[in-house]
Formats: C-alpha cells, sequence, structure tokens
C-alpha cells in the first residue's frame, strides 16, 4: 500500500502543474512553522515578563494546544498581555490550521492527486500491439448496440471522448475507453488507428468533418464511416477524407418501405446474401392460405424454401405441421429464378388477382425518415399518404395531409380504412407505441410498421400491436459489419438475421440433416458454400466439409446460441 501511494505520489509530482502546486503547499507549511516558531519564542518572552520559566519543549506545546483549539488549560497567562497574546495565537490557529490548511491541502495538493488517480482509470492510448480494432468517436444508444455486435464477433474496440468525467463513466460501466481530444492528430496515434480496421465517426456533421480531416492528418489508408445528417453535407464529408458517408434515417426510410406487403402478392426481395436472396410474402388471399408447411410443397413446386414465418410480429421457424393463416408472412429463400417462379404460381394458382387493397400506404410522420419512406414508394408507382402536423412540411409535397396522426378524421381523409399498411415513422418511441395501439384498435388486419428509436422499445412496439419493427441503431450497425465482415451479417428486420459462419470443427464430416442444427439452436441453414459454389437450399443428406461456410437465418438470440454452440476454428473451443 505504501509503495502504491509512493507510486502514485512521484507520477504526480513530475507534472507541471502539480509542482507548481507542491511549492505553493510548501510555502504554506514554511510559513505555518514560522508563525509556530515565533508564537514559542514569544511565549518564553512574556513568561519570563511574569517571572515564570518553562522550557522550550514546554513553549512548544502550549503553542500547539493553543493553535489547535484544544486549550487543555494548564499553562495560562495571568497578565492582560499575556490573554491578548493567547488571543492572537487561537485566532490564528482557526485561521491557519482550521480553515486555510485544509483548503490547502485539498485545493493544491488531495484534488490534483485525486485527478491523476481518475486519469490512471481512463487511459490515454491504447497498447502499442493493439491492431484490427474499431474506434467509435461518439457514445450514446446506437453506440451501445454497435458494441454489442462487435463484442458478439470478437472484434475489439475503443471510444475516444474528450472528457474526462464521461471516460470515467464509461470505464465505470465495463466500456473500453480513451480520453483524448477529437481533433488533436496525437490522439489518433495514441489510438493507434492506422492499424484500426475502422473509425466510426457518429458525431454531428460539422464536428464529424473536423474529426475526418484530422484522422487524415495521421492516417491515409484506415476506413471511416460517417453518417450525414444533412444532404449539403455528403460531399463535405467525402471532401474531407471519408471513406464512406450514409444517410442513415433516408436508409431507414428506404428499408421501412421496402417491408410493405399486401400492395401485390409477388414476393418481395428484402435481402440479398450472394445469390441468396431473401424475400418476404403475405399469404393473405393467395392459395397458400389454410395450408401446412408440408401440403403447401414450396420447395417441389418452386424451388423455394420457407425459413420463416411472421405471425403478428413474432418471427417463427416453420415445421411441416406449421398452418399458413391470413396473417402469415412468409420468409423464403431461393435464386431469382425461383423466386420468379413463386411470383408465377401466386398469378397462376390465386384465385384473385393479386390486389389485396386498392387504398394507399399511409405514412404517419413527415420528418426525414417518413420522406424518404414517400420517396421509396413513389420510385414503385404504389400509392400513399402522408401525415404530418407541421404546415412548413405538409404544404411543400403532394400526398402529404396536414393534421394530427391521432385524429381518426385526418387518419380517414388518408385513406387509412382501405389502406393496405401502415408506416409509422416518427422519431418519438412514446408516440410510436400510441399510434400503433391507436392504428391496430381502427384497422385490426392492417400491416403496421413502426421505426423504433431506441432498442429497449422495441418489443414494446411489437406488443402493441406492430407487425414488423426497425430501428435506426440496428441498420447502423449492420451496415458497419457488413463492411468491416462484406456479406458476413444481413438484417432482414429487428432482430432477425441472415449471416455466415465458418464451418465448426463440431460440424466437420457429417450429415446435415443427422447434426439438427435448427432443433438445436433454432437457426436454419439456408446455403452452404463449398469453394467458390454457393448451394442454396442445400439437400439435408449433404455432407459438411471442413473449409465449407454455412449461411444461416435466426433471431438475434439464436445467432448467438449457434455461436455458442459450434464455435469456428478460428475461434477457441
Amino acid at each position: 500500500m505504501m509503495k502504491t501511494m509512493a507510486t502514485q505520489l512521484t507520477l504526480l509530482l513530475k507534472t507541471g502543474s502539480s509542482r507548481s502546486n507542491g511549492w505553493i503547499l510548501l510555502k504554506f507549511v514554511l510559513m505555518l512553522i514560522f508563525l509556530f516558531a515565533l508564537f514559542s519564542v514569544l511565549f518564553h518572552v512574556l513568561m519570563l515578563y511574569e517571572g515564570r520559566q518553562y522550557s522550550w519543549i514546554t513553549g512548544f506545546y502550549w503553542t500547539l494546544t493553543t493553535m489547535s483549539t484544544l486549550g487543555f488549560g494548564d499553562i495560562t497567562f495571568h497578565s492582560d498581555i499575556g490573554r491578548l497574546f493567547s488571543v492572537l495565537v487561537l485566532f490564528s490557529g482557526i485561521v491557519f490550521l482550521l480553515v486555510m490548511l485544509p483548503f490547502t491541502f485539498i485545493q493544491f495538493f488531495y484534488a490534483p492527486w485525486l485527478e491523476e488517480q481518475n486519469k490512471s482509470r481512463a487511459p490515454r492510448a491504447v497498447p502499442k500491439t493493439m491492431a484490427g480494432h474499431v474506434i467509435l468517436t461518439h457514445f450514446d444508444a446506437v453506440a451501445v448496440t454497435l458494441i454489442e455486435k462487435l463484442e458478439q464477433y470478437g472484434i475489439a474496440y475503443v471510444v475516444v471522448t474528450p472528457e474526462l468525467q464521461h471516460a470515467l463513466d464509461l470505464h465505470d460501466q465495463g466500456y473500453h475507453v480513451v480520453v483524448g481530444e477529437l481533433d488533436d492528430p496525437e490522439t489518433y496515434r495514441r489510438l493507434n488507428v492506422e492499424q484500426a480496421v475502422m473509425v466510426a465517426v457518429l458525431n454531428d456533421d460539422i464536428a464529424s468533418t473536423n474529426i475526418i480531416f484530422t484522422i487524415r492528418e495521421t492516417s491515409d489508408q484506415v476506413i471511416t464511416v460517417t453518417n450525414a445528417d444533412l444532404d449539403d453535407s455528403l460531399d463535405i464529408l467525402q471532401l474531407a477524407g471519408s471513406t464512406h458517408v450514409f444517410q442513415f434515417t433516408r436508409m431507414l426510410g428506404q428499408a421501412l418501405s421496402r417491408r410493405v406487403l399486401g400492395v401485390n402478392m409477388q414476393a418481395n426481395i428484402v435481402g440479398r446474401f450472394d445469390d441468396l436472396l431473401i424475400a418476404e410474402v403475405p399469404a393473405m388471399r393467395t392459395w397458400l392460405q389454410g395450408k401446412t408447411m408440408a401440403e403447401s410443397r414450396l420447395r417441389e413446386k418452386c424451388g423455394v424454401t420457407a425459413v420463416g414465418v411472421w405471425e403478428q410480429g413474432m418471427f417463427r421457424i416453420p415445421t411441416a405441421d406449421t398452418r399458413i393463416r391470413e396473417t402469415t408472412v412468409l420468409v423464403l429463400a431461393g435464386t431469382r429464378a425461383q423466386l420468379e417462379q413463386f411470383d408465377r404460381s401466386i398469378i397462376r394458382e390465386t384465385d384473385k388477382s393479386g390486389a389485396v387493397s386498392d387504398g394507399p400506404v399511409v405514412v404517419l410522420g413527415g420528418g426525414r425518415v417518413g420522406q424518404a419512406v414517400a420517396n421509396a414508394l413513389d420510385l414503385r408507382g404504389i400509392d400513399y399518404r402522408v401525415v404530418e402536423k407541421k404546415p412548413g412540411i405538409s404544404e411543400k409535397f403532394d400526398h402529404f395531409i396536414h393534421g394530427s396522426a391521432g385524429d381518426r378524421s385526418i387518419l380517414i381523409q388518408a385513406g387509412i380504412d382501405h389502406a393496405p399498411s401502415i408506416i409509422i415513422t416518427t422519431h418519438d418511441d412514446s408516440l410510436n407505441i400510441y399510434l400503433t395501439i391507436y392504428c391496430r384498435r381502427l384497422r385490426p388486419d392492417v400491416q403496421i410498421i413502426s421505426r423504433a428509436s431506441l432498442d429497449r422499445n422495441i418489443n414494446t412496439l411489437h406488443r402493441a400491436g406492430a407487425n414488423l419493427v426497425m430501428s435506426f441503431s440496428s441498420l447502423l450497425t449492420t451496415t458497419i459489419m457488413n463492411l468491416i465482415h462484406p456479406q458476413k451479417v444481413l438484417m432482414l428486420s429487428e432482430g432477425l438475421n441472415v449471416f455466415r459462419m465458418e464451418l465448426s470443427p463440431r460440424l466437420e464430416n457429417q450429415v446435415l440433416r443427422d447434426v439438427k442444427i435448427r432443433g438445436k439452436t433454432g437457426c436454419s441453414v439456408v446455403a452452404v458454400k463449398k469453394g467458390e459454389d454457393l448451394i442454396i437450399n442445400p439437400d439435408p443428406a449433404i455432407v459438411l466439409e471442413k473449409k465449407d461456410e454455412l449461411v444461416l437465418i435466426g433471431t438475434a438470440s439464436a445467432e448467438k446460441l449457434f455461436m455458442e454452440k459450434y464455435p469456428a476454428a478460428t475461434e477457441p473451443e
């Protein structure tokens, strides 16, 4: 303990400001010693004046007890001048020992020492050997989701912040953090930026421009990912040197619009994994409705595989006995040719023409995400109405209706009675939950797609009645993970991923049917890559061999369970 304190004291005294503070404290202590000696001498002089004589030790004893206000009273003056001297010594002790000494000690010694202690808890550099890591220049709820995914895939990360207290708070929460100014090139040198796999710059547009420009002073090669809030910032951030500039709010709007089902009965492609396509299709009013998976014979008729079903906002891996209901949305995997064959079967074997509703898609919220949804729907030739309460926005665009989304008359004007889908895009999760409950009560049969700003509200939105929920943070996280490991992860919707894994040694030389991956983990194998060949919807009798890769689909929890049960060869078992 004493050795540790001595080391810390030595480190403290090495800094220039600490040496200055120490000199001030030393001068104050020397002044106290001078007063102590002066009062002891005057004590002897006044005692001789009264005809008494004491030893020097007694003089030191009297001065100390009086200045410290202990005042035992065993030695007192009899004359008035002696008593006045005692009062002077007493007040000097109160001022210097009880007031100024603690303040001086705290201000010039304890506070700097405590600051050095805190700095040692929040490092200012990463180890020299650190490489292949991700640097984050901003910490918020989005960063939390990204960090969780990085940890899941064993990718090191570090958060850099200029504020010491913020760094200490993050350190106490278990995050890897470094203190440093974001506009100082030396900060990024201490972060080994040249060995980093990526820098995620998710600050506001102006701060991000400065950070990117600063990073390029240190490294021309490191990949940077930046979010642009404004359209004008796209070119500026690229000119500053950012490798990838995204408008994630616009991407979220486009992703929400792609989930609109029920406008027609053809398969809606929602993801691509090399030649493997993932599509969603509603069973409502098709020949599939009412059949079990076994009775549908999808694989035999079209070559596609139903790898999952959505039922009232819940994703499930289907079995042969799973009944396809009116509210069921099938998740299909196959090649483009196989999905086109499926579309032809829908047109051929469905009594209806394929149109579910001639009403417009209703979009609640006309902000940046809502406008992105509207643009995407317009490109697809889908009729829509956007409800927005701000007149400055609603008056600028066609198909926009000015009014509150909580007003039933406004919703009726927007066409909610005949809408095939409702997309809720506001940035306020509480309002989204309210609107989801309200719309579900007005239209129990409609498809509701909602945006979530915070991941913790995703389950609440599902319980409120949303069929699908997508969040900004998950979209950003998936985009970054795909840049780090291209075609490693594909998010289909909130909590549902397609992911690629190297074959675990535990699965080598085994028949796919025999290992029962679906039953043990909840993940479904949708493709096996053997060398350069991607075998989509593999035969259950296929033998898994060393160096094969599996492409699987499953929820986030099922993905985590699979990685725990069947770690890749490069991971410790």
